[in-house]
This record gives C-alpha cells, structure tokens and sequence, in this order.
C-alpha cells in the first residue's frame, strides 16, 4: 500500500487506485468529519478500504460490511486487524454505532427506504450517518447501467426520504463540480464498451456489476501517475477550492447527506 498526502492511500499491488471522484469526495468527507470526535463506527459497502484506514488511524473504532469478495480482500489487505469486516449484517448491531457511512451505495439498493430503516436501527440515539449518492437522474448514463444503479437521486426527494426514515438532515452538499462533470463523458465511453463487452459474458449483470464498481480500476490506474505529477496535484488542488466553492450549488455529480438520528 501507498499514501499520497493528497489523495490518501492506493493498493498499487492490487491494482486499485483512487478514481477522480473519489478523491473529490475524500476530500469533503474528511472537511465534514473534522467536527465530530471518534467513536464506533460501521461503513456499509466499503469498497477497497481505504477510507476506513485513515478513519482507524484517526482513532475511531472501525467494523465494515462488504458482500463484494473482490473488494473484501483489498479491504483486509490495506487494514490487516485494524477493522472488523462482515459480509452479512450482524444480530448485535442493534444501536451500536455512533457513527454510519455509506458512500456510492444506497443507489445500488432497489428498497432504499427500508435499507434507511435498517441503518437507523444500529445508530445509537443521537448517532449520525454520513451517505453520498449520485445525483439528478437527467444525468444517468450508461455509467450508471454498468455500476448496477437503481437510480439517482434529486436533493429535494432525497432528504424528504432520509427525513422519514427517522433522521434529522443537518447538512446536504453536493460534490465533484466541475472535474467530475468534465470526467463523466469519458467515464460513460468507458463504461459502454465495458457493457458490450460484459453482455457476452451470460454469468455478467447487475450482481457482477455493484462487486466490480469500487474496486475496477483498470482505466484508472493508467491515468493515476499523472495526478500524482506536478501538474495533477495543481490541477486537483484548484478542484477542490472549485468543490468547495460549488457545495451549496446544485451543480455537482453527487451528493453528500448527513443526518442524526432522531
């Protein structure tokens, strides 16, 4: 494993890599959390991990549920002991956790209102859950298709969502403007081709589709040398102050919600 003070851990060893938008979405994550102390935390489909590495490291108390196996075992090798990882939801969650994360996740949930409900129920009174999903449908594309969404989200509906299901919405942004919507067109060139290629495959779909989205990096990993250059620090430095900028706009890709648990 590496770490770049900027876009925080890769598993070059693995072949994963942080995409453009995760590393715009890191980076308001890690601005959100700034105000809230450690304590027991559970991330829902944690993807390669890295995020809950640098959480562990900052000390707060880290388990992870991931029904990926490819994903998992990134996981377990970037954290070795320091998180708890489960592929099934555990019976002794039940108001556990101070805190509950979600990133890219709740999009790949067909009942994401009773997925809420769920996560409601292992938040302790008072516990905050931290979620970022895609946002507008006018901009599903066959990025979408490929990562096996079920949908993207508008802000409106989708705090009135988080509101019913017992939470009181503190903060909504959005992220990734403008890098991420410059991204997405060759993101979606990717992402077709990938489909033509998966709709020869009779065992592809949307199952095969959620495990490899985290973690496919493939046309990333070609490009991540040159974030890391000069020039790509510079560039990704100016999108953040944009990102930061726009949060209140409704102008990103996606969007970032955290909530308390009523």
């Amino acid at each position: 494993m590496e770490y770049h003070p900027l876009y925080g851990p890769s598993v070059p060893e693995k072949g994963w890599v942080p995409a453009p938008s995760f590393i715009l979405r890191r980076e308001r994550i890690l601005r959100l959390l700034k105000r809230f102390q450690p304590g027991p935390l559970l991330e829902i489909g944690c993807g390669a991990g890295t995020l809950l590495h640098e959480l562990s490291k900052r000390g707060f108390v880290c388990e992870a549920l991931e029904t990926s196996p490819t994903a998992l075992a990134i996981a377990r090798h970037v954290n070795a002991s320091n998180v708890e990882f489960h592929q099934t939801p555990q019976p002794h969650w039940e108001e556990k956790f101070d805190y509950l994360f979600a990133f890219e996740v709740l999009e790949h949930i067909e009942n994401d209102c009773a997925a809420l409900a769920t996560w409601w129920s292992w938040l302790r009174p008072g516990g905050v859950m931290l979620i970022s999903v895609p946002a507008h449908m006018r901009k599903w594309t066959a990025s979408d298709v490929w990562a096996g969404h079920f949908r993207r989200y508008e802000r409106s509906a989708l705090i009135e969502l988080i509101s019913k299901s017992g939470f009181n919405v503190e903060h909504c942004e959005t992220y990734g403007f403008p890098l991420a919507n410059v991204i997405s067109p060759l993101r979606e060139w990717v992402h077709t081709h990938n489909l033509k290629e998966r709709s020869k495959n009779k065992h592809g779909g949307r199952t095969l589709n959620n495990d490899q989205s985290g973690v496919a990096r493939n046309t990333e990993s070609k490009f991540y040398p040159l974030l890391k250059s000069l020039p790509g620090r510079i560039l990704m430095r100016g999108a953040f102050l944009l990102q930061d900028w726009s949060a209140e706009q409704d102008w990103g890709t996606g969007y970032l919600v955290l909530a308390r648990k009523i």
